[in-house]
């Protein structure tokens, strides 16, 4: 990993800034993709060099296909190669399945699905020669039905497809796709969820390891799968969660026995 330049959306902060962290500590440059947060990104770009990395930092929205060819022409333009993309920046409208507007699917679909698309497009030629790695980060709602999650769950559904479709198309290239699949994680982006603590206490209760997934365990996956160690596994969503959704499949026959 030493040396290498890793491209993170939504890196500023949860999950993405774990991610940005764990590559930083094992030698890899990193981007920092961010869309509201700038003081978050210019923290974490100091936490990355202090590291002994070089980071850097580029506001783009990933849900308008203008700001992600930005972005890219300033990778081109300014470091002219890449080796690791992690699609992580996420958005999308908490609502039930019936109340979701044409906007709310659109914007959920745009930045959850499009921009990954996207992005890896841009960045498999900058990737060429390199044995490059793409990364898409989803959830368990991609195969699960939880409330009020309908617009995001089936944006993370298309994401996985996504990542298989570029698996098998990029493979020869030598790049290698995967995505990572995260059980239920304290981040801020939970603070849009109601009756937040309730969640949380009930996702605990039922993981068998006994703890909740943490933003680390997620980002070790992840510098996983972007070493060489990951590279006969291709077109795999990892699921992170602890055994969650075995509890949950255990707990399902049960009811019905």
């Amino acid at each position: 990993m030493n040396g290498k330049t890793a491209l993170v959306t939504g890196g500023a902060r949860g999950i993405g800034r774990a991610i940005v962290l764990k590559l930083a500590s094992q030698g890899t440059n990193v981007i920092i993709n961010y869309f509201r947060n700038g003081d978050t990104a210019r923290e974490t770009v100091e936490l990355a060099t202090s590291l002994g990395v070089e980071a850097h930092s580029f506001k783009a929205n990933v849900g308008d296909p203008k700001k992600i060819k930005q972005m890219f022409d300033w990778v081109r333009n300014e470091i002219g190669y890449l080796d690791i993309l992690v699609n992580n920046a996420a958005s999308g409208i908490q609502r039930p399945v019936l109340e979701l507007e044409p906007n709310h699917w659109d914007w959920t679909l745009d930045i959850n699905a499009r921009g990954p698309l996207l992005c890896s497009k841009e960045a498999a030629p900058l990737m060429d020669g390199r044995g490059g790695r793409i990364v898409n980060i989803s959830s368990l709602g991609s195969t699960r039905v939880m409330a009020d999650y309908a617009a995001v769950g089936v944006s993370k559904a298309a994401l996985e497809a996504l990542t298989r479709y570029l698996a098998v198309e990029l493979a020869p290239k030598g790049i290698v796709v995967n995505a990572v699949s995260g059980g239920l994680v304290s981040t801020g982006a939970l603070e849009h969820f109601p009756k937040r603590d309730q969640m949380l206490n009930k996702a605990k209760q039922e993981t068998p390891a006994g703890r909740l997934v943490t933003e680390d365990d997620l980002a070790q996956v992840v510098a996983f799968l972007c070493s060489d160690a990951a590279d006969m596994i291709i077109g795999q969503t990892i699921i992170v969660d602890g055994g969650m959704s075995h509890y949950w499949a255990t707990a399902l026959g049960s009811d019905n026995a």
